[in-house]
């Protein structure tokens, strides 16, 4: 698209140097004019998650803290005023599979045009930075985002609790998305409750192998259970007792189908990781260190994708 094309030095120079803001709550816009905006939706991990039940609806009950994670897509849109495409979509940078009409970018335009008629067309790119189907949601903070970008840039008007359900509707992550704090999930994901981490000067380092996992195979594998104790309490603790309590359910048998993980876990926690796990439904694993480490480069295969990242 050309409309992003002669910005693209300067959206390589903000996704180095940006970071998310201390109040990472409020809607982040780099650039906005009358015709264009730009934002970059972060991705998540999750600290802890427990599978608690399944629902008549067909989804699984949870347990999770999902934290925001200053790892950052670029996401862009003008009006186009094209009427006959009412979405004009391009992207970059990391290789997006499927097919258009399964992008919750799309699909986000689409739910809103609905119920707002007035919604010019648009055209949109994205720059991909977040690695796909690695436990991340990467893609579900695409399609939350651009409904805070379409509410912003048309004046829409419609307020958190409405965006909230229009983000339920493109997935079980994307609500978090629309808070974008700290906070402690149950239900589906979107029964949100704001948390206070202490992780701040916190190094997070994100290992992702390059192995999808199937989110239904996944939950396939778990077999649904209260834990003895719930994620929010583990996470009110000292992060030193993190390890020995909180779980990710799919952990196990991920490893158990991809031994080769394992290695990742154990290498963040020998170089020095106060607490490593996986995110989601995986595969990127993340070690929370107290400062800054040096990863050797040889550490983990030459087509892993290693990020360091302060919290």
């Amino acid at each position: 698209m050309v409309f992003v094309n002669y910005r693209l030095q300067t959206i390589n120079y903000k996704l180095s140097s940006c970071q998310l803001s201390s109040n990472i709550g409020q809607l982040s816009t780099s650039y906005l004019s009358s015709s264009n905006m730009l934002l970059f939706p972060n991705c998540k991990i999750n600290l802890g998650l427990n599978i608690t039940g399944k629902r008549d609806d067909g989804f699984h009950n949870l347990q999770t803290v999902f934290l925001p994670v200053p790892m950052q897509d670029v996401l862009e849109v003008i009006a186009s005023h094209n009427t006959t495409q009412p979405v004009i979509y391009s992207h970059s940078g990391l290789q997006i599979t499927g097919e258009e009409s399964d992008n919750l970018c799309i699909k986000a335009y689409h739910l809103l045009k609905n119920d707002f008629p007035q919604l010019p067309g648009v055209a949109m790119h994205l720059h991909k930075v977040i690695p796909m189907g690695a436990g991340l949601g990467g893609g579900s903070a695409d399609g939350a985002f651009t409904l805070l970008l379409l509410n912003k840039k048309f004046s829409l008007g419609i307020g958190q609790e409405q965006l909230i359900s229009y983000a339920l509707q493109l997935g079980s992550d994307c609500p978090f998305f629309i808070i974008n704090t700290p906070c402690f999930a149950e239900g589906r994901g979107e029964k949100l409750e704001k948390v206070t981490m202490p992780l701040s000067g916190y190094t997070l380092v994100l290992v992702n192998p390059g192995i999808h996992i199937p989110t239904g195979w996944a939950f396939s594998q778990i077999k649904p259970a209260k834990p003895a104790k719930s994620v929010k309490a583990i996470v009110s603790q000292p992060v030193s007792t993190w390890k020995e309590e909180l779980a990710n359910d799919f952990e196990k048998p991920v490893i158990a189908a991809y031994p080769q993980l394992q290695s990742i876990k154990h290498a963040l926690y020998q170089q020095g990781a106060i607490y490593a796990s996986m995110s989601g439904s995986g595969s990127t694993f993340y070690g929370l260190f107290a400062s800054n480490p040096q990863i050797p480069a040889n550490i983990f295969p030459a087509g892993y994708f290693v990020k360091t990242v302060v919290l």
